[in-house]
């Protein structure tokens, strides 16, 4: 069995200060949330496929080797496409989830196929992350279980090279990615899968639909006309060629730059149609003070370097919650951020996070069930805890972009996603016009 992977050491940072309004354009590599599905539904395709402009970071590179232990042929060798040769899923191995929510919540579904027992494990803290509601849904499809008490990390899937399908009903209000997980392996599913979410409304939506797009241009059947309901039909995959947007969420400390700093930046490579929440991200903007285009050169926000405080339901967006919580702090007026309850349950508690640790460089913040209540006030330098969490990184790297003295405890951990940020972000806040882009 391969052995689990070791995060990286820390490496404690000094979050650079701007030397102006920032004024680049940078092409970063793909969205994690579209390699990771695109990876996915190419290991079930009926035949080979590739992957262009993937990411290639922690989550990704663990989601390779899963799916590498479970038999699939991937050649990850080339940075720009990545070749996938699906063959028969074997079971009798362990996957490393690392700290990765779509690991932890795509494969089991996935691992169900294969022909024997597979276990899934992790970093410490992925071992408090729910999974509960994933896996009451795929025993009701009929496969076998088992998993530490509260259904958490570590499980085993007792993988029989088959699953039933057929209707589930399960409460997605702490993650969409159970919705997901159960959506992208149903087109092998002997009968398919209805899924239906029952209980508050459905967070991060944007990913959901992001599920369904990627399955429909893969072949698949999908019916989401009814609200909360999906229905995969049985059949299957296409092996094809799957070109990854820039990752929005990624981009959206470097936006908050030209935000801070009244610069322009623009994301390179942006698509003419996007599965991406690119409709939510410009109205935040614009409620922030900024303005968003599309044109022939890329997605470009521009700033005025004064913030205006914001009163937004994130529900959709989550992801943005850390940036736009360290804009609400830089801004000239209160800001309630709400909606974001399943964010708890993210790499770390991040409200609890984000309050813990905007009081300490100064903020007045109130901690909601469900968001946060910040009133800017002068701030200060000091060492700001990143626990684990890129997006904890990112809020951080925003900050001191304009509050000299900013200290990340470990600026490492933004190697989930972008392993450059450190070096991309410093040329950012030096000043550098021209393009940056990724290896």
């Amino acid at each position: 069995m391969p052995e689990l992977t070791t995060p990286p050491p820390p490496r404690p940072w000094s979050a650079p200060t701007a030397a102006g309004g920032v004024r680049t354009a940078l092409r970063l590599p793909g969205s994690k949330s579209m390699t990771a599905r695109a990876l996915v539904l190419a290991a079930l395709a009926a035949g080979p496929g590739t992957v262009t402009r993937p990411l290639r970071a922690r989550d990704t590179t663990l989601m390779s080797a899963a799916l590498g232990a479970l038999g699939v042929d991937l050649d990850t060798s080339s940075a720009q496409r990545w070749a996938v040769r699906p063959g028969p899923l074997r079971g009798s191995t362990q996957i490393d989830v690392g700290l990765a929510g779509t690991i932890m919540r795509f494969l089991p579904a996935v691992a169900a196929l294969a022909d024997g027992p597979v276990t899934f494990d992790g970093d410490p803290h992925a071992r408090t992350r729910p999974l509960g509601p994933l896996l009451t849904g795929l025993r009701a499809l009929g496969v076998g279980i088992d998993a530490a008490d509260g259904d958490l990390l570590p499980i085993t899937v007792h993988g029989t090279g088959q699953v039933p399908g057929g209707a589930v009903t399960v409460d997605a209000t702490r993650s969409s990615q159970f919705v997901s997980g159960l959506l992208l392996a149903a087109p092998r599913f002997t009968d398919g899968v209805t899924v239906r979410h029952v209980g508050a409304a459905l967070p991060s939506t944007p990913h959901v639909r992001m599920t369904v797009e990627m399955l429909r241009a893969a072949g698949a059947v999908v019916d989401d006309s009814v609200a909360d309901t999906w229905r995969v039909e049985p059949g299957e995959l296409a092996g094809r060629d799957c070109v990854v947007e820039p990752d929005l969420s990624g981009a959206m400390p470097f936006f908050a730059a030209a935000l801070v700093t009244g610069g322009t930046v623009t994301l390179v490579g942006w698509p003419t149609h996007s599965v991406q929440p690119i409709r939510q991200l410009t109205d935040l903007v614009e409620q922030l003070g900024g303005t968003v285009t599309v044109g022939p050169a890329g997605l470009t926000v521009t700033g005025t370097g004064t913030i205006h405080g914001l009163t937004a339901d994130l529900r959709e967006v989550g992801e943005l919650t850390p940036v736009l919580a360290a804009l609400a702090a830089l801004a000239d007026s209160p800001s309630r951020l709400t909606g974001v309850a399943h964010i708890r349950g993210h790499e770390t508690d991040r409200l609890a996070a984000l309050a813990a640790e905007l009081t300490g460089l100064g903020t007045q913040v109130t901690e909601l069930p469900d968001g946060l209540v910040i009133d800017p006030k002068p701030l200060h330098g000091g060492t700001w805890r990143t626990y684990d969490d890129h997006r904890m990184a990112h809020a951080a790297a925003v900050l001191g972009l304009v509050v000299p003295g900013v200290e990340l405890t470990d600026v490492g951990c933004t190697s989930k996603t972008l392993p450059e940020f450190p070096t991309l972000w410093s040329a950012v806040a030096a000043g550098d016009p021209g393009e940056l882009a990724d290896s």
